[in-house]
């Protein structure tokens, strides 16, 4: 067992209030980060509470990617396409073909992602492995296309003036800055409680982490039901599965909305953001860079997908004065993983426990085998 995975297991012993007040402080740190802006993981020349949004971002997306891939087993190469679903059906709303509210528009959003999950899942789904994954990237490229010619769509154009979610502004809050390793108030930067605009990317990194938090929950509750029962044994065997009574295709094409519905919801909140998108904002590589979370994090771990998203979202932003190098680095970064811990970087304790379970067998067997010469 490596130092991660015995830290993980210290923590998931800790008595349960001791539990709770350990991450009741990681969620106040997590609000207060982009205030504290600690010298070691700041972004100096990069905004870092738009890093951290997107980080957020990138979190909630792999939580709705991992119940497809890591709960159920499906290999989605074209999750992009709800995430833009998501965006465009904002940006529609609000600016390209009304007015309405951003709050009003996010039901719609979510929704259109899950028919569209639906859409693509029911004559899907029946096949497996690699021909689902090429069918998955046909659907993200589909939905880019569409965008691209689409007048209504506003084409290449893309949709400007997208609205911001609604602003309260009931106080300030002062940030921190750094002198060596002091740390000092300082009055003359603050960020307002809680106000949507241009400039100050805070408050929308506090709506992205809030979004992350309660999908956490949703996650935690239908992975101990049933549900996440028939997933776990649909992705180990789906044939198995089925002959012992699960309806396979059913508890696949429902991983399948509810991971849209996850991605549609991440995509609005991005077009808010943003204030503008275009078809090249949902590009391929994003695509890509979504299952690489999943995976580097660990997929089929709620907690192992977030640190994936934290890394592959945070890193390049961190190290931009290597953007020359980033994408060679992040390749390389990629391999040695595969190679040294294909599992990921906190891969579920099943997955642990098989693999100690492995380690045992294969212990025994080179202890028999050693053991029959000596007797000969």
């Amino acid at each position: 067992m490596s130092r991660l995975d015995g830290f993980t297991t210290r923590v998931a012993g800790l008595p349960k209030p001791l539990k709770i007040l350990l991450w009741v402080f990681l969620a106040l740190f997590a609000y207060a980060l982009p205030l504290l802006e600690p010298p070691l993981i700041s972004t100096p020349g990069t905004d870092f509470g738009g890093v951290l949004f997107t980080v957020t971002m990138y979190a909630l997306v792999a939580l709705g990617l991992n119940i497809v891939v890591g709960y159920a087993g499906l290999l989605d190469l074209g999750y992009i396409g709800f995430y833009a679903i998501g965006a465009y059906t904002v940006a529609v709303m609000t600016a390209a073909h009304g007015s309405w509210a951003f709050l009003l528009t996010i039901p719609f959003a979510v929704v259109a992602a899950l028919i569209s999950g639906v859409m693509l899942g029911t004559p899907t789904l029946r096949v497996r492995g690699d021909y689902l994954a090429i069918v998955t990237l046909g659907f993200g490229e589909i939905i880019r296309l569409i965008a691209v010619n689409s007048d209504w769509l506003e084409g290449r154009r893309g949709i400007p003036n997208i609205a911001r979610p609604p602003s309260l502004e009931l106080f300030e809050i002062p940030h921190l800055f750094w002198d060596g390793w002091s740390p000092l108030m300082d009055p003359g930067d603050t960020t307002t409680f809680i106000a949507f605009g241009v400039l100050d990317q805070i408050p929308y990194y506090w709506m992205g982490l809030t979004a992350v938090i309660i999908v956490l929950f949703a996650d935690r509750l239908i992975k101990d039901s049933r549900v996440g029962r028939a997933w776990e044994a649909t992705r180990e065997d789906e044939d198995a599965a089925e002959l012992m009574g699960v309806p396979t295709f059913k508890f696949k094409l429902l991983a399948f909305s509810i991971g849209a519905f996850v991605g549609g919801l991440a995509g609005a909140l991005y077009a808010s953001r943003q204030n503008f998108i275009n078809p090249d904002s949902f590009l391929l590589l994003t695509s890509i860079l979504f299952v690489a979370a999943v995976v580097v994090g660990g997929q089929g771990n709620r907690w192992g997908v977030i640190v994936g998203a934290a890394l592959v979202a945070y890193l390049p932003e961190r190290f931009r004065e290597f953007s020359d190098w980033r994408v060679l680095v992040f390749g390389l970064a990629l391999m040695l993983l595969a190679v040294f811990r294909p599992e990921g970087l906190l891969p579920p304790r099943r997955t642990v426990r098989a693999k100690q379970m492995k380690q045992e067998i294969d212990a025994l067997e080179k202890g028999t085998d050693e053991e029959e010469p000596s007797r000969a």
